[in-house]
């Protein structure tokens, strides 16, 4: 009776004792730009809204990185573009020959626009004046090169007719007010904080694309999409600018337990409005927009929630 009465203590030791919450590692990108404050706006929404979890944001090198990441098992969650994302799940482009097709979607969660920086007296008013100039690509493994590489490519510029610099966001506008280099591209959510603060100490001017080089850029990569910056989003711009964007997407590993990608799922499009506070592009974190624009397949915890609200994913969405 002395075994039982021990061996019951025990028993109800345990089941009073806390649970240990897992902690789930959400890859982002540098704190220059939207992933890394979108992040910790997720990690709260999670810290808040999802039983038995906590999220925590990790600086990285963006969305080749976080791929990779996520498929080693190093982050649990990640942000990544969705040229990079298809590329991946496919082994094409920048992963021919290493496809990573474990990766599964979350949602898609806002538009990155490409904004091509420079100030305001450099005498660069297109693409075509990037020749002959030093122009920062993006940090070395990120969507940002990527995309930046792809838009060139397609229209006939390629980095032997300039030299590149492989920045991140925050040295990138250092480097432009400096004089260090002549123009900067980023891939992101606008406004950013980098362009942001440039803005008040330069006057910098937004390249604008043409019709013809962003049609010619979807063709090259039908990820992308038309996309207008709106007058006002950073100091100094009274007109609208066309470019192009990206998606972003939210991925996890395939092997994510189901009740947790769709809590995660649930609480983010449920409590949106946490994230808005935090980021004004997640104005663009709706159901609808995952369901347009998600180029891979939906985790099924997540294609049990868009199913439940009564969305209906894409044939290619589908796991």
């Amino acid at each position: 009776m002395t075994y039982r009465f021990a061996a019951l203590a025990t028993a109800a030791a345990l089941l009073a004792a806390p649970v240990q919450a897992q902690d789930l590692s959400i890859a982002t990108g540098g704190t220059g730009g939207v992933y890394f404050p979108y992040g910790g706006g997720l990690a709260e929404v999670i810290n808040r809204h999802v039983d038995g979890a906590t999220g925590s944001a990790e600086v990285t090198g963006a969305s080749v990185e976080n791929v990779a990441l996520v498929s080693r098992g190093d982050s649990d969650l990640a942000l990544a573009l969705a040229d990079t994302v298809y590329q991946a799940f496919h082994g094409e482009g920048a992963f021919e020959g290493r496809q990573v097709d474990e990766i599964r979607a979350l949602a898609s969660i806002y538009p990155n626009a490409v904004q091509i920086v420079t100030l305001a007296d450099s005498g660069i008013e297109s693409i075509d004046d990037l020749r002959g100039q030093r122009v920062s690509v993006g940090a070395p493994g990120s969507g940002t090169e990527v995309s930046a590489q792809t838009l060139l490519a397609a229209n006939g510029i390629t980095y032997d007719d300039f030299t590149p610099e492989r920045l991140n966001f925050n040295e990138t506008a250092d480097a432009l007010r400096d004089g260090d280099i002549a123009a900067g591209f980023w891939s992101v959510g606008p406004p950013t904080s980098s362009i942001m603060n440039l803005a008040t100490t330069r006057d910098i001017r937004i390249v604008a694309l043409t019709e013809d080089q962003i049609a010619a850029a979807i063709a090259a990569e039908p990820t992308f999409a038309p996309y207008t910056l709106r007058a006002g989003t950073y100091d100094g711009m009274d007109e609208g600018v066309l470019t192009i964007s990206t998606p972003n997407v939210l991925i996890v590993h395939e092997d994510m337990d189901d009740d947790l990608a769709y809590n995660i799922t649930r609480a983010m499009f449920e409590n949106v409005e946490e994230l808005i506070a935090i980021h004004p592009a997640a104005n663009d974190t709706t159901i609808e927009f995952s369901i347009d624009s998600t180029p891979i397949p939906f985790h099924p915890g997540a294609m049990r929630y868009f199913e439940e609200v009564g969305a209906t994913p894409q044939d290619h969405q589908r796991p």
